[in-house]
């Protein structure tokens, strides 16, 4: 499964995937960060068709054209901002669950539509201020758990901004292997 899986440092909007996913706002009618890059990256029929999606609730997840974009799609989601403290307790919040509701709902979207490859950003890790590792690790636990039980999605990347970025996704990659590997002996 671990092949199944990338982390790299890029550009999301330059993909060469199926689907890349947007951590859009509510309104999915653009914004700042990844969200303002894709709607300039794909054009304004991305603009057109998501203004009749009336908008996303935090943890859902909708799925456009890719228009001008490599990629022929475009899931929408809309990560959960960061309300907790970031001590680096462990114990579960409610931002953890809506994050994770995040990829779920983007996964599950890969079963109904032709998308056998798909890349995400680092969700809620920028204006929304959840904490990069703590996203990482439900990242890749939500991705791990997916592929563990649906065999037709064949590559999903991270594709991080900045090397600091993929190097917090590439620990959480690296330990999520190590805690299988124990759990198996």
């Amino acid at each position: 499964m671990s092949d199944r899986i990338e982390v790299l440092r890029g550009d999301l909007t330059q993909q060469n995937v199926d689907a890349i996913v947007n951590a859009a706002n509510s309104s999915l009618l653009g914004g700042g960060g990844v969200d303002g890059a894709i709607h300039r990256a794909a054009g304004p029929q991305l603009l057109a068709e998501c203004r009749q999606l009336n908008g996303c609730e935090t943890g859902e997840a909708k799925i456009t054209q890719g228009y001008n974009l490599p990629a022929k799609w475009v899931i929408h989601t809309v990560g959960p901002v960061w309300r907790g403290s970031s001590l680096g307790r462990d114990d579960p919040r409610p931002e953890d669950e809506l994050l994770a509701r995040c990829y779920r709902n983007c996964l599950q979207l890969t079963q109904e539509y032709p998308i056998a490859t798909i890349a995400f950003p680092a969700i809620s890790t920028g204006v929304y201020r959840f904490p990069k590792l703590r996203a990482a690790k439900i990242a890749v636990r939500e991705v791990r758990q997916f592929l563990a039980r649906n065999s037709a999605l064949e590559l999903v990347l991270f594709v991080c901004f900045s090397d600091p970025d993929r190097s917090i996704y590439q620990q959480a990659l690296e330990g999520s292997h190590r805690a299988r590997r124990r759990s198996r002996h």
